[in-house]
């Protein structure tokens, strides 16, 4: 039975090969920051109103013209297909079925064109809310042909990872010796889009030269909303807002990049002063709990990501298991919200939230 989401972890690391389980759950170096996601979450108490009740509570969101039913997105992971073999088609299902936004990984282990199908087959009923996560390639065709598959198969946005000028360096992997994905999978949005062998895969290329001129390529390349993932520090915000940036992401790559970042949470109510409203922010990292969802609202955040949570609900049980965690999510959300006085999420304001003092940490 599982009745929040550590249960769905549980059922996931008996599921998984050890290795790809370590792969989902570690983080770079001594995985401080991993950690600070969730524990930071555990230093924060929420002041509920009372007396200002209804019977329903508001949850639905629009977010860069994708309209969701709660402010509750799938954050980009990668290789969904170690976790369960229908992979990214599962869980677009599911996030469609569920009626929340899934950013679709750029190294996605199935196409963003039949991530998009399954997600319409899923809901034909209402426009498909699919975003597609984007690392800068320093091969600016590449990147550009990506940009346009992406937007003739439904994509609605762009997420643009700016954390990874050089990839993180996982002690688990290291140790577990995982470089290559198993036999018969790869990511399919990096196959040569032009030359080469049919069927070649081409491999994500960090970019340490990457820059705010790389920025201002794309903007100009493309009409689709643009938020950066993985910008931390206030004046990188301010820079993002001046280069025509729509929304951030307020993300530390859930630990996976450099290690001793702070957790995002402590991080948010400082990255919301520095854009005084100009563009949303969306927080992800250490999301479990309803709480935490009604805690990132009040201090400023449009709407929260959740990632490893996806793919404990994958691997435990398919598309049956996304909805799940995306459900149990959604329930403990509208539940918090009616305890604190809350009709719906513009009724989440600051003063909800407390630090908890040190000495009953």
């Amino acid at each position: 039975m599982h009745v929040n989401i550590r249960d769905f972890e549980s059922s996931a690391r008996a599921a998984l090969d050890p290795v790809h389980y370590d792969y989902v759950a570690g983080g770079a170096r001594d995985e401080v920051t991993v950690r600070a996601n969730e524990a930071a979450f555990r230093q924060l108490s929420l002041l509920p109103r009372v007396l200002r009740g209804r019977e329903k509570r508001e949850l639905d969101v629009s977010l860069f013209g994708s309209r969701a039913s709660m402010p509750v997105l799938l954050s980009p992971t990668a290789f969904h297909r170690l976790a369960h073999p229908e992979g990214e088609l599962a869980t677009a299902r599911a996030a469609a079925a569920a009626g929340a936004i899934m950013v679709v990984s750029m190294a996605s282990t199935v196409a963003v064109e039949d991530v998009a199908a399954a997600a319409r087959q899923a809901a034909p009923d209402r426009p498909t809310a699919l975003w597609f996560q984007l690392y800068l390639q320093p091969d600016l065709d590449f990147t550009e042909a990506l940009v346009r598959r992406a937007t003739e198969a439904g994509c609605t946005a762009l997420v643009v990872t700016v954390d990874s000028p050089v990839l993180g360096l996982s002690e688990r992997n290291k140790r577990n010796g995982f470089t290559d994905l198993p036999e018969g999978m790869c990511c399919e949005n990096l196959r040569e889009l032009r030359g080469g062998e049919p069927g070649s895969v081409r491999q994500i290329i960090m970019s340490p030269e990457l820059s705010w001129d790389h920025v201002d390529w794309l903007r100009r390349l493309t009409s689709l909303p643009i938020l950066l993932k993985g910008v931390l520090h206030p004046e990188d915000a301010r820079l993002a807002v001046r280069h025509g940036v729509d929304g951030l992401l307020l993300s530390n790559h859930g630990g996976r990049q450099l290690d001793t970042v702070p957790a995002t949470i402590d991080l948010l109510p400082e990255m919301v002063d520095a854009v005084g409203g100009r563009v949303p922010i969306l927080l992800d990292g250490g999301i479990r709990r309803g709480t935490d969802i009604v805690m990132a609202l009040a201090l400023g955040a449009a709407a929260v990501g959740i990632g490893r949570p996806v793919v404990w609900g994958l691997a435990t049980d398919g598309e049956q298991g996304v909805r799940s965690v995306l459900e149990l999510l959604r329930q403990e959300l509208d539940h918090t919200l009616a305890l604190c006085g809350a009709c719906g999420l513009s009724e989440l304001t600051p003063d909800l939230v407390r630090q908890v003092p040190a000495g009953r940490r």
